[in-house]
């Protein structure tokens, strides 16, 4: 209410307002100066409203006091509940974090007047989530509650906390949120075969570089923690097979270095180490980190074909040499235990002439046919070796027959000569020169003898110089 002194109470005085809110909110009796508010006001909205007011003569409307101005101050009361702005929250903390590690902060905010009262005084409290975690009722900070926390056992926590005004009193207000706590992983888990011993067998006939096996130690951790590395400690197979890691599955992967030969050795045996690369000294009384299996690889004999006691085999024979003469020998034998009898035979397509026999049981290569050095000087052939058992498997070898020359050539004139010869040439005068060739192979070079036969002999105009 504003009074004036000069209001004598006999209705000359009337009071008016203006300023922020006059009229709409505020309304004034001009004849008491009562001031009424005429809706519900919130302090969140508008917390002062400043006004000025007047008191004026009714009938010349002139003030009687000079203009006053005044503030309505709107008083606070616990109608705003705490709100979590940032939530729903998501944090991590690592497995196995002693009690008392803290998790997050969460913070939650009041509109009242927190210099009033107890309205906007919050006290934070955990609703769901107990007993692995808790959390400060002043500072909101969440903390772990429990010991030995296993993310392999549960990895995700769903927590709700509560934020309560008026310091958590009866009658307060309240506001909550949600939490989800994820348990990151620590390396608490060692590896571990999950077999004391394997058993692989293996075709002896398999490539070098294959992979005969692929074991796998067991790790409940993830990520860098499941980490390993193998490696061959022990075994007699330890310069024929390999193990490494592969990335993807951290699986050990093993593969051969050395041909496999079923006859010279049937099985190896390989102590193989899973070890994980990235170990935390905080777990190292749970166990060795590390852990061991035996590997035992059984090669299994596979049908192999003959093998011939050399690669390449030369041979030399004199193309004189007469029909059926014994050039050489090849031999081949079965590498299988059975060691089964073998036959020989010649690929015709490398001799498609059939210049040569060879005899199917003893491998004595002869001449089928009479040979000719100056047609053919070399014969490259294949002879095939044929298990008697299994005529699939087929061993080649191959021959390098050398044909020796003899002089079975006469000489021949190097081309057809056709001289002429001026009718006033001078005795003496040069009118040919004659060269030969022969088609026989000579050690040192051929060296020629030329003479006129009978007939031309006795032509008395002619005579020929025979150069050796």
């Amino acid at each position: 209410q504003l009074h004036s002194d000069v209001d004598k109470g006999d209705g000359s005085i009337k009071y008016i307002l203006s300023g922020e809110g006059a009229s709409s909110i505020f309304i004034i009796d001009e004849n008491t100066g009562d001031i009424h508010a005429t809706k519900r006001l919130d302090r969140e909205e508008q917390a002062y409203y400043t006004l000025r007011a007047q008191a004026l003569d009714r009938l010349t409307n002139k003030p009687v006091e000079p203009e006053s101005e005044f503030v309505i101050k709107i008083q606070d009361i616990n109608d705003n509940e705490p709100k979590f702005l940032d939530g729903p929250y998501t944090a991590g903390v690592p497995e196995m974090s002693p009690v008392g590690t803290s998790v997050v902060q969460v913070t939650a905010t009041d509109a009242d007047d927190p210099t009033y009262g107890n309205s906007a005084r919050v006290v934070y409290s955990i609703l769901q989530g107990q007993p692995y975690f808790s959390v400060e009722p002043k500072t909101g900070v969440i903390k772990t509650a429990l010991p030995n926390m296993d993310r392999e056992a549960k990895d995700q926590y769903l927590l709700v906390i509560q934020a309560k005004d008026m310091v958590g009193q009866n009658g307060g207000l309240s506001g909550t949120t949600s939490v989800t706590v994820t348990l990151t992983d620590v390396n608490d888990n060692p590896p571990r075969f999950p077999r004391r011993s394997y058993q692989y067998n293996v075709p002896e006939s398999l490539p070098v570089a294959s992979v005969v096996a692929r074991i796998k130690a067991a790790d409940a951790d993830v990520g860098p923690n499941a980490e390993m590395e193998y490696k061959i400690v022990d075994g007699d197979g330890l310069g024929v097979f390999k193990v490494s890691v592969d990335k993807d599955t951290q699986e050990g992967i093993i593969t051969i270095q050395k041909e496999l030969d079923f006859e010279a050795k049937t099985s190896y045996t390989l102590r193989i180490e899973a070890a994980n690369m990235h170990v935390d000294p905080r777990f190292l009384s749970l166990g060795p980190f590390s852990d061991m299996t035996t590997v035992k690889i059984i090669v299994e004999d596979v049908d192999e074909p003959p093998v011939f006691t050399s690669r390449l085999y030369s041979m030399v024979v004199s193309e004189a040499a007469k029909v059926g003469t014994i050039i050489g020998t090849v031999a081949a034998h079965d590498p299988d235990a059975s060691n089964s009898p073998v036959r020989y035979s010649i690929d015709r397509n490398t001799d498609l002439e059939r210049y040569f026999n060879i005899d199917a049981n003893s491998g004595v290569i002869t001449t089928a046919k009479s040979l000719d050095r100056e047609t053919n000087a070399v014969h490259n052939i294949t002879v095939l070796a044929m298990e008697s058992q299994n005529p699939a498997q087929i061993g080649r070898g191959y021959v390098a027959i050398t044909i020796l020359d003899i002089n079975d050539n006469a000489p021949e004139f190097a081309m057809e000569y056709e001289t002429t010869v001026c009718e006033n040439a001078q005795p003496g005068q040069v009118i040919q020169k004659i060269s030969a060739i022969d088609k026989d192979d000579p050690p040192n070079g051929h060296q020629f003898y030329f003479s006129l036969t009978a007939e031309a002999a006795n032509n008395h105009n002619f005579t020929l110089q025979d150069n050796k």
